[in-house]
């Protein structure tokens, strides 16, 4: 596997990890299992800074969507720069 695949495997890994989060954040219980909690500990310095700038619409947070694409566009550009 050359450094871009290593980069896009990377790219999607975190794309996955954010939406499992997002979607285990709808079961409040599961988000206090060691799984939940390790979603939290990988995606959470990942969505910090996102969440400060952007502010949630209505009760929906959009930062996971806005960092999705943020990864998938440095993962894309740094995939097809080496």
């Amino acid at each position: 596997m050359d450094v871009g695949g290593i980069i896009r495997a990377i790219t999607m890994v975190l794309t996955f990890t954010i939406i499992a989060r997002a979607i285990l954040s709808w079961f409040p219980d599961m988000q206090n299992s060691s799984l939940g909690r390790l979603l939290y500990n990988v995606t959470e310095p990942i969505l910090a800074p996102f969440r400060q700038v952007i502010p949630t619409v209505g009760s929906f947070d959009i930062s996971p969507i806005v960092a999705i694409l943020v990864i998938q566009i440095i993962g894309g550009v740094l995939a097809s720069l080496v």
